[in-house]
């Protein structure tokens, strides 16, 4: 296996990172603009609805993986998972716009970026930086490095990839967190609702 060098590295794997993750925030920004160019800022209200449905949806694929559930593939479910959170956050976003009204649903908000993030570095980041650390350490053996020698050669690399590891661990309590002050924000949109 060819080792990558680290500008592909960038190219292939970081950028992409980033790409994503301004590409949701310039089409949340771009979506809000519009809502409030033709007046239909009201639309954006109620868009946090079938956002939240989409990211509750999504966790069939946490279902699969944990085997409280059997059916469907898993590589299907987890592009489901993928597109449902992702389509469900820009949906939430925009329900959030850029209106400053309330400090518990910008924390949901917050959480749920962080979360859809923590997302990404687990879908684009950690296998790629798996294989990266892999062709690097195959590279310095091949040019007769010793074990100890490769080890420290790779050793930063290795100490990103550890930590890139640990996604997961940031990634559920976020979804917990993201979950508790949703849930707080509906219970207070209907306890405050116009009933009249």
């Amino acid at each position: 296996m060819e080792p990558i060098i680290p500008s592909s590295l960038w190219r292939r794997h970081i950028v992409p990172f980033f790409l994503l993750a301004g590409l949701l925030a310039l089409a949340t920004l771009a979506g809000d603009f519009l809502l409030h160019r033709m007046n239909l800022v009201w639309v954006g209200r109620y868009l946090g609805i079938p956002g939240t449905l989409l990211i509750i949806i999504s966790f069939l694929y946490s279902l699969r993986k944990r085997k409280l559930i059997t059916s469907d593939n898993p590589k299907a479910l987890l592009a489901f998972h993928e597109f449902c959170a992702w389509f469900g956050s820009f949906l939430v976003l925009l329900h959030a716009g850029i209106h400053f009204n309330s400090i518990l649903p910008w924390l949901a908000t917050v959480a749920m970026s962080v979360g859809v993030i923590s997302g990404l570095v687990g879908k684009l980041l950690l296998n790629r930086a798996r294989h990266y650390v892999t062709g690097q350490r195959e590279h310095f053996q091949l040019r007769g490095l010793s074990r100890p020698e490769v080890e420290q050669a790779v050793f930063w690399d290795a100490v990103a990839l550890d930590a890139m590891n640990r996604w997961r661990k940031v990634h559920i309590p976020i979804f917990i967190a993201f979950a508790l002050l949703s849930i707080g924000h509906i219970f207070s949109v209907f306890l405050f609702w116009g009933w009249k």
